[in-house]
């Protein structure tokens, strides 16, 4: 079967580190879920796998690298959206998540959801799904402010939520999950406010990698290779 890679015999994965678990660097080496379905994908293709950093500040802008060819898929943690169904073919989905919510305990101990922050500032990353999800709690009244930062930034936006500059933070849940293990200050108090399934992205149109790829995700599946991984990096 033709896979319609760009470069014949290599699966040029473009991911937006860091974001573990599911994509992040241990040292040198890149490792998390992403990382190793997609190498665990490439060898049942028997494809060569390289990894390309999107360092954009806006994550939608990850899909770009599909059109314009600077990587054949994406793997990333990307929620998948009918808005982001307009820009790239997605795969079947890996895992369900949700947004969570996490708060200062220490600052605000009576924050327990989303109910309680008529009065805050909640902080998100751009172009992440809880974006639009914070702004519409701006518009229903339910907090005072949305503040975004830029996709990278993440360790800044929780270094602010540490501080009290701001008062929630909002992302899946086993993203908040890993990054607050270190932050005794910081905890994950609501979780479920979104139900979100995520997948790997290929180019409009490609229809001959996205069946390649998920035709190894059912084998993995059935060979058990996909369950370990999930219960390795994505269940707490």
């Amino acid at each position: 079967m033709t896979r319609n890679t760009q470069i014949p015999g290599i699966l040029c994965v473009g991911s937006a580190l860091p974001d573990p678990p599911f994509e992040f660097m241990d040292g040198a080496t890149p490792t998390g879920f992403d990382v190793e379905l997609m190498q665990a994908i490439c060898g049942d293709l028997g494809l060569e796998w390289r990894l390309l950093h999107y360092t954009g500040v806006d994550f939608n802008g990850i899909f770009d690298g599909l059109a314009n060819g600077s990587w054949d898929c994406v793997a990333s943690g990307a929620t998948i959206t009918p808005e982001r169904q307009a820009l790239a073919t997605f795969c079947s989905p890996y895992f369900e998540s949700g947004q969570s919510l996490v708060c200062n305990i220490k600052k605000s101990p009576k924050v327990h959801s989303v109910d309680d922050l008529s009065q805050m500032v909640i902080g998100v990353q751009h172009g992440n799904t809880s974006e639009p999800v914070a702004h519409l709690l701006k518009a229903h009244g339910r907090v005072r402010d949305v503040r975004t930062y830029a996709y990278h930034e993440i360790g800044m936006m929780l270094d602010d939520l540490e501080a009290g500059t701001i008062g929630a933070v909002m992302k899946l849940a086993p993203v908040m999950h890993w990054l607050i293990r270190n932050r005794p200050a910081l905890n994950v108090v609501q979780e479920g406010i979104t139900k979100e399934k995520l997948g790997i992205a290929v180019r409009l149109g490609n229809d001959a990698l996205r069946q390649a790829i998920d035709e190894a995700q059912e084998r993995l599946g059935q060979r058990g290779v996909l369950g370990k991984l999930t219960k390795k990096w994505l269940q707490p």
